[in-house]
């Protein structure tokens, strides 16, 4: 599938325009990461991927994968543009007409789970999706958001991020950050743990709200805002200083990180029920995590203190 041949949202939003910010965010992100990764760090390698056709969907896309660095333990950026005869059941949870219509999504999704456990995870994800029964018009929605995920808390990295996610939103109207806000904690909650993931960002999905240029602008500003919520948190904490003991305890949150993302995500299970490419899927995977039965961290420790003063919903503003 080629931008020229593509429909997405050809009436209103042309795809050449989306499909070339989310590739150009794809490279201005993973050339930031690169550059903290510094002389002989690890770098990125680009996976340059497309569906062979009678497959169930069509597309193409770039997976972007660093494995093993100086501050990067692992870190998955990926663009995907597809489209398939049929929306899976994980996305017309909210709009039933929708219901096995053929549909186009592009979006980039990332993951990064550094080496120091005193650096926060983070995932941020921004997608368009498009569907529409034959002989009908499209319907066009956005998605996705930032969250940031701690092993170890730290009251000014959580004010900062959530600064930054806010100030994204600003330009179009106050009442979205904190209406994203809300939907972040209440998306990326474990449930069978009765447990939030991380400290939270901003998450929206299904959203079309202030038509389609709009809309778009708002992606934008949150995908730009990507970098500036995330980078002076890592170069604040990448140098500290950590024991095995700590590195034990940052796999096992990543357990939770992974039941999460396999149990829950909506994002992961559109893709597997979508017969997407599972090794960009998964890509959010740390390369390491481990699980302990019944674990209890003593009051007062920082381990505690992650639990009971972050993994909290709280308004860090």
């Amino acid at each position: 599938m080629t931008q020229s041949s593509s429909s997405f949202v050809a009436d209103q939003l042309p795809a050449g325009e989306v499909r070339e910010y989310l590739m150009g965010l794809q490279t201005r992100i993973t050339e930031a990461l690169e550059a903290i990764e510094g002389e002989g760090g690890a770098r990125f390698l680009a996976d340059a991927w497309h569906k062979e056709p009678g497959e169930k969907l069509q597309g193409n896309g770039i997976t972007k994968i660093m494995e093993g660095g100086r501050v990067f333990e692992r870190a998955g950026c990926g663009f995907s543009h597809v489209s398939g005869p049929q929306l899976p059941p994980s996305a017309t949870q909210h709009r039933p007409e929708l219901a096995g219509a053929p549909f186009e999504a592009m979006g980039v999704s990332l993951v990064f789970h550094p080496r120091n456990p005193m650096v926060p995870t983070v995932h941020m994800n921004v997608r368009m999706i498009s569907a529409g029964h034959p002989g009908q018009p499209k319907t066009c929605w956005f998605g996705g958001g930032m969250d940031l995920t701690p092993v170890y808390g730290f009251e000014d990295d959580a004010v900062h991020f959530h600064q930054t996610c806010r100030d994204a939103l600003v330009p179009f109207g106050d009442a979205l950050y904190p209406r994203f806000k809300t939907w972040c904690d209440e998306y990326f909650f474990l449930k069978h743990r009765n447990e939030q993931r991380g400290i939270g960002g901003i998450f929206f999905d299904d959203f079309s709200e202030l038509g389609q240029q709009q809309s778009f602008a708002m992606l934008r500003s949150v995908g730009d805002a990507f970098l500036k919520s995330y980078l002076p948190i890592v170069e604040r904490r990448q140098n500290a200083a950590y024991t095995p003991q700590q590195v034990d305890f940052q796999r096992y949150r990543r357990g939770r990180y992974v039941e999460f993302n396999l149990v829950w995500d909506r994002g992961t299970h559109f893709g597997l029920q979508s017969g997407g490419r599972t090794e960009s899927i998964l890509l959010s995977m740390p390369p390491h995590a481990d699980w302990s039965y019944q674990r209890e961290d003593a009051p007062g420790t920082p381990e505690r203190d992650l639990l009971d003063k972050f993994l909290i919903r709280r308004d860090w503003l």
